[in-house]
């Protein structure tokens, strides 16, 4: 009995450690060196997020990486241009929710590419913001995800991207 109680004793005192140093999402952007930027207006007759329930809906963003992938740019290029919009993406859920632990997982991301007629690496492009949502949340940032490209975007933006994220209670 009095082994029981040790061994209980030093797993939960050990669980208790292990949650102590778990990392929020706003710790590991600073890790990572980022910031979150400031959120802009929309630049036309919407909203930057919408919230049904537990699902926050989140327009369409783009980063300042202006010109088409596999024209103006290079697929790596494209990549930091979604990593970007990643962050952008992340202010834009944290003015929503006022704190990024409260999100429960990514759901669905649409990453669409500026991308010249014959450019056909879309998900390696893509992977910039998806490589950023796990390397912040972790495996809350794993989500199902469409990679497309197309003929332009507004303001000659290199990608946007919309997600849908389910929120805690």
């Amino acid at each position: 009995m009095k082994n029981t109680l040790f061994a209980l004793a030093i797993f939960f005192s050990c669980g208790l450690a292990l949650s102590a140093h778990a990392q929020t999402p706003e710790e590991k952007i600073k890790q990572l060196g980022l910031e979150i930027p400031e959120v802009s207006q929309p630049i036309a007759n919407y909203v930057k997020w919408k919230q049904v329930g537990n699902l926050l809906y989140l327009s369409g963003s783009g980063p300042s990486i202006l010109g088409k992938v596999g024209d103006d740019l290079t697929t790596e290029q494209g990549y930091e241009a979604a990593r970007e919009t990643g962050l952008g993406i992340i202010a834009v859920i944290k003015a929503a929710t006022g704190d990024l632990s409260r999100v429960k997982q990514f759901v669905k991301v649409l990453g669409m590419v500026n991308s010249a007629p014959d450019f056909t690496a879309h998900p390696a492009v893509i992977n910039g913001f998806s490589d950023l949502m796990v390397e912040v949340f972790g495996e809350k940032g794993k989500h199902a995800r469409s990679a497309v490209g197309v003929a332009a975007l507004p303001n000659n933006m290199a990608v946007e991207i919309e997600v849908i994220v389910e929120l805690e209670n």
